[in-house]
């Protein structure tokens, strides 16, 4: 194809893959030390522009009268919204996206979580809550920029219970500043009592332009990859023996519970992304919009969206992040499907890299071509996934030439 180099010709789909839409909901009443997703705080009438903004950009999207498989809104704080705007933003999606998805996830903080806005989400027919609990304990809470209490996720969580909801998630972070092991399984315990139907365990992780990365480079607060290494062991084994299977390094589900939107992005599917922020890939392009409530609707107003990062979809691109986000799941990359799904990548640096992963522990290979992180390799999936991605990107640099 003109104008792309060997082994990156634009991917082409034979058959419709699985179409995600995931909405932006940016408003936020203060900003966590951790956050470094867009946000903003709802002033004036923030929020009314908002919605009519989700509706004009979702005008825009050239859906191709395909519905939407799943649906996922993140934040900020979808539950700052009140239960009448929680209502128009359910029923634009509805219209555009083509009805109702099998699965709808609406993450939620502790301390918005009303009956009211509950049983909005519940009539529009969410199937998923994600409950952003981090921690049950008030001085770790606080330490994170916070704004809720124990008191609260408590509440929260019997709320959701009460209407029924499909399934629950409840979100858990480990490796904060100052905590102890003790106090992480506490929390684990803690959640565990609860009972919910899944469970998202992540390490805090320091980025840039976020509060923690300032404490983090005044020496406030310190690295400690021993500690988070044995963090992330100790949760393994332990949810594995609580019956909360881990189909992710950071995921654990009971059966039937795992995140399918998730699962979905992780496989290099399709997606809309609307709001500001919200990044697309979808109909031969990656692309997001722009992290600014006033830009975004700027462009929208002009007929434009998916404005920023737009990146062809090569077969080169979508195989490199489909192993790379496969090896992040614990069924593991199988080589031989994904050859066949992207005949035109090349294939031959990860040939050349698989060898030594195999050599230093941090891979196995099935005869059928399966390959998995060890759980060795879990622990660095962020630096196996870079030499992945090298090894790609150095493949197609060669052909190139």
């Amino acid at each position: 194809m003109a104008g792309l180099p060997s082994g990156q010709e634009k991917a082409q789909t034979p058959t419709p893959t699985p179409l995600g839409v995931y909405v932006h909901v940016p408003f936020c009443a203060t900003t966590c030390d951790f956050c470094a997703f867009y946000q903003t705080v709802p002033k004036g009438d923030a929020i009314a522009r908002y919605l009519d903004g989700i509706e004009a950009e979702a005008g825009l999207v050239e859906w191709g009268g395909r519905a939407a498989a799943t649906a996922f809104w993140g934040g900020g704080t979808p539950g700052l919204l009140k239960a009448d705007q929680l209502d128009r933003l359910g029923r634009i999606m509805l219209l555009y996206c083509g009805g109702q998805p099998t699965e709808w996830s609406v993450e939620l903080a502790p301390a918005t979580v009303t009956a009211e806005r509950l049983a909005v989400l519940k009539a529009l027919g969410v199937t998923r809550i994600s409950l952003g609990v981090q921690s049950f304990n008030d001085a770790l809470l606080d330490a994170l920029g916070r704004q809720h209490t124990p008191a609260q996720v408590y509440r929260a969580y019997d709320l959701i219970r009460a209407q029924g909801f499909a399934s629950v998630n409840v979100d858990l972070m480990f490796a904060l500043p100052g905590q102890e092991e003790t106090q992480w399984r506490a929390d684990l315990d803690e959640a565990l009592r609860l009972a919910p139907d899944h469970l998202s365990t992540y390490c805090l992780t320091f980025e840039e332009d976020t509060a923690l990365w300032v404490k983090l480079s005044q020496g406030k607060v310190k690295l400690d990859p021993a500690k988070e290494a044995l963090f992330y062991q100790r949760t393994w084994d332990y949810l594995g023996a609580a019956g909360f299977a881990q189909y992710e390094v950071s995921n654990f589900a009971r059966q039937g519970h795992a995140c399918t939107h998730n699962l979905n992005t992780w496989h290099m599917y399709e997606w809309v992304g609307l709001g500001p922020s919200g990044a697309s890939q979808h109909a031969g392009w990656r692309a997001s919009n722009p992290p600014d409530l006033g830009l975004w609707l700027a462009d929208v107003g002009a007929g434009r969206r998916a404005t920023a990062d737009r990146t062809a979809l090569t077969e080169a691109l979508l195989a490199s992040d489909a192993v790379v986000f496969g090896l992040r799941m614990n069924a593991g990359v199988s080589l031989p499907r994904l050859r066949k799904r992207f005949p035109r990548a090349n294939w031959s640096g990860l040939e050349d890299l698989l060898p030594r992963l195999l050599l230093e522990g941090l891979l196995t290979a099935t005869q059928e071509g399966v390959i998995r992180l060890t759980p060795r390799g879990r622990l660095i999936a962020d630096a196996v996934g870079a030499e992945v991605l090298e090894a790609f990107e150095a493949e197609t640099r060669s052909t190139s030439r």
